[in-house]
């Protein structure tokens, strides 16, 4: 089976994540993970804090911490949450451990010996009240472009167009909220991407044609538009420093690596974290060199994130000269937006997930981001939106598909699965439909199109209230005690079936159904299409319980409550 490299974007550590963040990045590359490794795959699923840069002393100072208190503080608040949607990471770090900030340094010292770092003296922004050069995170102004008021010196957030400080009209201090600003003279290191740009393009060609359109139109429009030499240092406190033996005059001054120019490489970072603890089984090297051609490496992200890792960071690692594992495919996201407006952290707009996981289990929101994933376009949530789908999908095409069954087969034939007859035609039309809703569902996770997939997981469960409602067993029983029989073992073996295949988007609630029945020598990762078309994992005799409910059912007090709470209005 082939090794499976997967990473998603680092959630930045200014803050608790909503959900936008989570469907875009963490969550489908976790359903993914699953899925591979119940294929038999050999997964390292690699994801981290992304620690330095402006947000971070921002934050910091806002909460009067020292910034690597506050650090290690929300590293550990942010990973809670993601265990409590069950993010399976291999290995969950942070972009300020010494791996990170010894790999950012060589890689740096590489780029300049082959000639594409260059030291420039430029004109930066100074901030005359604040008494410092401000690096561009901490300029805000607004966009030249779409005109949003609050617009960051690298980045618009509304139009998602790369900036420099420079650009923004009517510029103030993140700091101070000056607008006593001056430019004076400042130097900098430079990645020249322009000389890459034909490398880029080149490496982008080979690959970008089985990338999502998505992605792969932006980072051909960024190539048609051009590549220009950034700047990849910054004046702040925190980051990986400029190494003194390479630039000593910089490393003076204090600059520290431009936070989108370690970030990326914090995933190699983060790979060499897990390997450090336990380096007599792990290489981490296996993972990251070309030499080993047998990784297949995907990266998840959300479409901001597209241009700095389908050009920045791969015009990094070929600048090196050293063969780098690069990315074979990038899955990116449009945005989750929240009634009509974006979810936003900094306005903090919308429902985060540690007030998700308040309000309901994680299986809940799982099921219901990824089937509505913002795949081909932008998607709203709304919580009428949210509330029909638990109600429709969970509690009663899932949920009272297995208690029903569960509950009527211990009211009439005690706590193990019946023997019944044998299987007849409608169990073997069943079996055929079961294996190529199986094909489908397989298909699109293969091609990671998840609200398909999704569709095709909820078909599979539709599929068992389909049979159970053609054969009735609650009527069969009167006149056919053992065709009634065999209607329940049939069911039952689809619950087993809903058990294994539904892991990746709803593991905690696979695991409940998969538990209620005790089957000792139960080692199954997955259904073949013969299982799937037979329905026998389950023998007669096998002894079960019936689980609590598994999805409760939304009420409308229940809806007009987190529409209170968070809002439910359009923007």
């Amino acid at each position: 089976m082939a090794r499976h490299l997967i990473t998603s974007a680092l959630p930045y550590i200014n803050g608790i994540k909503h959900l936008g963040n989570m469907v875009g990045s963490m969550l489908p590359a976790d359903v993914y993970s699953r899925y591979l490794r119940q294929r038999g795959h050999d997964v390292l699923y690699i994801c981290a804090t992304d620690e330095h840069g402006t947000p971070a002393e921002l934050a910091a100072q806002e909460q009067g911490l020292p910034v690597a208190e506050f650090c290690a503080q929300a590293h550990e608040q942010q990973k809670a949450i993601y265990d409590g949607f069950s993010l399976a990471f291999d290995y969950f770090g942070r972009s300020s451990s010494p791996q990170n900030h010894e790999i950012t340094q060589e890689i740096a010292r590489e780029l300049k010996a082959n000639g594409f770092i260059e030291e420039r003296a430029i004109r930066q922004v100074y901030s005359i009240t604040d008494g410092r050069f401000l690096p561009d995170r901490y300029i805000i102004g607004t966009c030249p472009h779409c005109g949003y008021d609050k617009a960051r010196g690298d980045q618009c957030e509304n139009c998602t167009r790369v900036l420099d400080p420079t650009d923004l009209i009517e510029p103030r201090s993140a700091i101070s909220g000056s607008s006593d600003l001056e430019v004076r003279e400042t130097k900098h290191l430079f990645l020249l991407q322009s000389t890459l740009a034909g490398e880029v393009e080149a490496w982008v060609d080979e690959r970008a044609d089985n990338w999502p359109v998505l992605a792969s139109s932006i980072a051909r429009k960024w190539l048609t538009e051009g590549l220009h030499d950034r700047a990849i240092t910054r004046d702040l406190d925190w980051g990986v420093p400029v190494p003194a033996d390479t630039w000593p005059d910089l490393a003076a001054e204090g600059k520290v690596f431009y936070v989108w120019f370690d970030a990326p490489i914090e995933y190699i970072g983060a790979t060499k974290e897990w390997a450090d603890q336990d380096p007599e089984n792990r290489d981490w090297r296996s993972w990251w060199w070309e030499s080993d051609a047998d990784v297949h490496y995907t990266q998840f992200m959300g479409k901001d994130n597209v241009p700095f890792h389908s050009v920045m960071f791969p015009a990094t690692q070929l600048g090196t000269r050293a063969p780098w594992k690069k990315v074979d495919v990038i899955k990116a996201f449009n945005w989750l937006n929240y009634y009509g407006g974006k979810f936003s952290t900094s306005q903090r707009r919308g429902v985060f997930t540690h007030d998700a996981l308040d309000i309901l289990p994680a299986d809940y929101w799982r099921y219901f981001m990824m089937a509505n994933a913002p795949e081909s376009d932008d998607s709203s949530f709304t919580w009428e939106h949210f509330t029909a789908t638990v109600n429709k999908d969970l509690a009663d095409t899932l949920g009272n598909f297995v208690n029903r069954v569960l509950s009527f087969s211990r009211k009439r034939f005690g706590e193990a699965v019946p023997e019944g007859g044998e299987p007849g035609e409608a169990e073997v039309k069943l079996g055929a439909e079961i294996a190529r809703l199986l094909a489908e569902y397989e298909e699109q996770m293969e091609a990671l199109q998840f609200r398909k997939a999704a569709a095709a997981l909820r078909a599979l469960w539709s599929a068992g209230n389909s049979y159970l409602e053609e054969k009735a067993p609650w009527l069969e029983i009167k006149t056919n005690k053992d065709g009634a029989a065999l209607t329940l073992r049939t069911a039952m073996n689809l619950i087993h079936l809903y058990a294994v295949v539904s892991e990746p988007f709803i593991p905690t609630t696979s695991a409940a159904m998969r538990a209620a029945f005790t089957l000792p020598d139960d080692t199954a990762r997955w259904v073949t299409a013969d299982e799937a078309r037979s329905l026998t994992a389950l023998p007669a005799g096998t002894p079960f319980t019936v689980p609590p409910v598994l999805f409760a059912k939304l009420t409308d007090e229940d809806l007009e409550g987190y529409k209170e709470r968070f809002g439910g209005q359009d923007a």
